[in-house]
């Protein structure tokens, strides 16, 4: 069985979805590609689609929240989007990739190659089986006027919205959101610490922005540092934002309380060495957490899905959060302080989460596959 994995290069969670769903093909010895889609269009359009993306995120948060509040509200009003339309030129790419490399299966998880895939089928291009793997604990705007063969959700109480939006539920299937293998891996926390060469007598607070390392995070260390004890140490992750990178390092330079690094390519380490994370609650970030077995202090959402994805955290017992820097600092050391709060957390993040979700799309794509066979 062959996957093609399209994804999009706006912000790392879609990535990472799409590289958890071909580590799991991969290791049921299918074959699984995974492709930048816009990238079939040229390096040009791809990276400025992603720019255009990563700057308005990181710098004009409101801005992306409205687009997304006016998103929903096309989607409300009007049959098409602006959004299939644009998305529809990129058809004739992939039809010409797929006829050079054809596929049993085309997996997205994103919406856009979602409405290229809709508008080939209605210009009657032939497609393989067709799945799309929503990477949020909502039905953010668009999805609605996609029509993939199946919808993989995060879970399944979030069924009657994504139904309610006008995707058919015989084509829902409650899988989870794909995250890698390492992030569920049987690894006690004394070992992770030893393996990132971390002391294994001090308690570790990890705050991680995302791969963009967008958030304020300036003051919220500051915050944090003036109340952490002698055992305790903060590990700040940065992601792809140097500068901020570099404007930490400097304005902390002399405490040893504190690292500061940049994007780092073993995250589920740090997860499970860690015994608190402060994070936005984006769908994928949260859900590796969650996985890992940490917990998690949700920090300020970019507006739009991040705003759902702390609300269904929030609801289910599995994330802590606050409104104000002083407010999220007395939470997050609740958490690393108290056992029974911690407790309480993460067996509700066990109970809620799938945390096999990228084998659990590998068998039922295998399934499909073979009934069309």
């Amino acid at each position: 069985m062959r996957a093609l994995i399209l994804s999009c290069n706006t912000g790392g969670g879609h990535n990472a979805a799409a590289r958890a769903m071909a580590e799991a093909f991969r290791l049921n010895d299918d074959e699984a590609v995974v492709l930048d889609y816009l990238k079939l269009a040229g390096e040009k359009v791809s990276k400025r689609v992603g720019d255009v993306y990563v700057e308005t995120v990181k710098n004009v948060p409101g801005v992306f929240g409205l687009v997304y509040k006016l998103g929903m509200l096309v989607s409300r009003l009007f049959r098409r989007s602006p959004v299939y339309y644009v998305n529809g030129r990129m058809a004739k790419y992939l039809r010409a990739y797929l006829k050079e490399h054809p596929a049993d299966v085309i997996l997205m998880p994103h919406l856009y190659p979602a409405e290229t895939i809709t508008y080939m089928k209605r210009k009657g291009m032939k497609l393989p089986l067709t799945v799309a793997v929503m990477t949020d604990y909502t039905c953010i705007p668009f999805w609605e006027e996609t029509d993939c063969d199946y919808y993989m959700i995060p879970h399944e109480s979030l069924s009657r919205e994504v139904a309610r939006r006008g995707i058919p539920e015989e084509k829902l299937y409650a899988a989870g959101i794909p995250v890698a293998a390492a992030c569920g891996r049987t690894l006690g926390k004394a070992e992770a610490k030893r393996e990132l060469g971390l002391d294994t007598k001090k308690r570790y607070i990890l705050m991680a922005g995302g791969s963009m390392g967008a958030g304020a995070m300036g003051k919220l260390v500051s915050v944090l540092l003036s109340k952490l004890e002698e055992k305790e140490h903060l590990l700040l992750i940065c992601g792809n934002n140097r500068k901020l990178k570099e404007h930490l390092q400097e304005r902390y330079s002399g405490s040893t309380q504190i690292t500061v690094l940049g994007s780092v390519n073993n995250m589920p380490l740090y997860l499970k060495a860690c015994d608190v994370v402060y994070t936005k609650p984006g769908g994928l970030t949260s859900t590796e957490a969650a996985v890992a077995g940490i917990p998690i202090v949700h920090t300020k959402p970019i507006p739009g899905c991040e705003t759902k994805n702390r609300r269904f955290f929030r609801k289910n017992g599995m994330s802590v959060t606050a409104y104000t820097e002083h407010g999220l600092v007395k939470a997050g050391l609740k958490l690393l302080r108290e056992p029974e709060s911690r407790k309480r957390l993460l067996e509700a993040q066990s109970r809620v989460i799938e945390k096999d979700s990228a084998q659990k799309i590998y068998l039922f794509v295998k399934e499909k596959v073979e009934e069309n066979a």
